[in-house]
């Protein structure tokens, strides 16, 4: 139990000692030896410490031969320390103030990588993602022979299966949420409506994904339904459609897991459409 106690104390005095250091260097209008300090601090990994610096610095450092340094130093202690949203904006100001800079290429794509890290699941808002994307693809632009090319290369393909699990979820939670009226706009009929135009749209925009199979149920299923809750009116019309989806699902995923449901709704639907 003393042993314990003994090495909180001694845990305490520590961080004390370092905190009453730093704050001393803080206080410092030294701005080089301000500077050596965070060096000193970011080579230790202590990036909070090395920030909280080094913001001073870059304010007095334009037009020194240290500005790059410290500007890139900053952004990357910001990143260290999981700041992420400051970072990409310090990488992202580096890069604009020295695009030939010596450290240019490293911060155009820093500029991605930190938005990357704070993407959010994909139920959420994906603003970050999209941002993350143009980062990468900006990267890519500027710097087609990078080494750090086939890293941005795959992140743009596990962002963009964020964006379709985005549009999936969002045509599934329709497809589930069936014949309830409770969330109907003047733009769809039903939420089956409003899953087909979902799940349609994200098809266009992402032909060639791997959730193509599973697009292709919610319409297939949706059309279906929609046609069964549709007035007399517009049944006749909407069976043949749901029809003619599941003869293009048969033709496209012929060994599907839902083939047999296709093939349900062909003959129930040519029960209504034989006239």
């Amino acid at each position: 139990m003393k042993k314990n106690v003994f090495v909180v104390l001694l845990g305490a005095i520590l961080l004390s000692s370092c905190s009453n250091e730093f704050n001393a260097i803080y206080k410092s209008r030294n701005t080089s030896y301000k500077y050596e300090c965070a060096k000193q601090y970011f080579a230790l990994g202590k990036f909070e410490y090395a920030a909280t610096l080094l913001q001073d610095v870059v304010m007095v450092q334009k037009g020194r031969t240290a500005a790059q340094e410290s500007l890139y130093m900053l952004a990357l202690s910001q990143y260290n320390n999981r700041d992420y949203e400051a970072a990409s904006a310090t990488f992202k100001k580096y890069f604009s103030t020295y695009p030939k800079g010596d450290y240019a290429e490293q911060a155009c794509f820093y500029i991605g990588q930190s938005l990357y890290e704070s993407v959010p699941e994909p139920r959420l808002d994906q603003t970050p993602t999209v941002g993350a994307i143009s980062a990468y693809q900006n990267f890519l632009d500027y710097f087609p022979d990078s080494s750090l090319r086939e890293t941005a290369q795959k992140r743009l393909f596990v962002l963009q299966d964020n964006l379709v699990q985005k549009e999936y979820l969002s045509a599934k939670l329709y497809y589930n949420l069936g014949g309830y009226f409770g969330n109907i706009n003047a733009n769809t009929e039903s939420n089956y409506e409003a899953c087909i135009i979902t799940a349609q749209n994200a098809l266009k925009t992402y032909p060639y994904t791997s959730k193509r199979e599973d697009f292709s149920i919610l319409i297939m299923k949706s059309k279906y339904y929609l046609a069964k809750n549709s007035s007399e009116e517009k049944k006749v019309e909407r069976y043949r459609d749901a029809e003619d989806e599941c003869y293009g699902f048969l033709n496209e995923f012929p060994e599907s897991k839902e083939c047999k449901t296709a093939q349900e709704y062909i003959e129930k639907c040519k029960v209504i459409t034989k006239d």
